[in-house]
């Protein structure tokens, strides 16, 4: 199949280029005990704390049950902490630990360095150029999708 034997079509390029991105991540947030799904959450916590699972997965674009899995281990690892709502018992909140706070520098520092060695040699007009061709694409998948996230 030619198709595959192709490695310069643009898709190949474009999962070629995703793929190394995540392993980059996944390299440089092993080294805080993150895995590369989790700084997302940090993210939204730092903005907001205790927000529920459900609340989480909406921000996030993601199922109630993958947030789940990822708070159980984050909480494990000694980021998160969850305590029931006091108005409602079934439903619990998400709130940072003082690591999970401590983190942020670090945190923020990786996707800086990810981001300079990631786009280096690309000039601030390439640069927007590339923004405005990932919106273009994003959006032509967003309509083709049944559920958009």
């Amino acid at each position: 199949m030619a198709f595959l034997d192709e490695p310069q079509t643009m898709d190949w390029l474009l999962v070629q280029v995703c793929h190394h991105y995540q392993q980059h991540a996944h390299e440089l947030f092993e080294i805080t005990g993150l895995y590369r799904g989790q700084p997302p959450v940090l993210y939204a916590l730092w903005e907001q704390e205790g927000l529920t699972q459900s609340e989480l997965a909406e921000r996030l674009h993601n199922t109630p049950a993958t947030i789940s899995r990822m708070l159980q281990r984050m909480e494990k690892t000694g980021f998160i902490h969850r305590r029931p709502d006091v108005e409602d018992q079934r439903v619990s909140r998400v709130y940072l630990t003082a690591a999970g706070r401590a983190i942020q520098a670090e945190v923020q520092a990786i996707w800086i360095k990810m981001e300079a060695e990631t786009f280096a040699g690309l000039s601030p007009e390439e640069l927007e150029l590339l923004r405005s061709f990932l919106l273009r694409l994003r959006a032509n998948l967003l309509q083709t999708m049944k559920r958009p996230t």
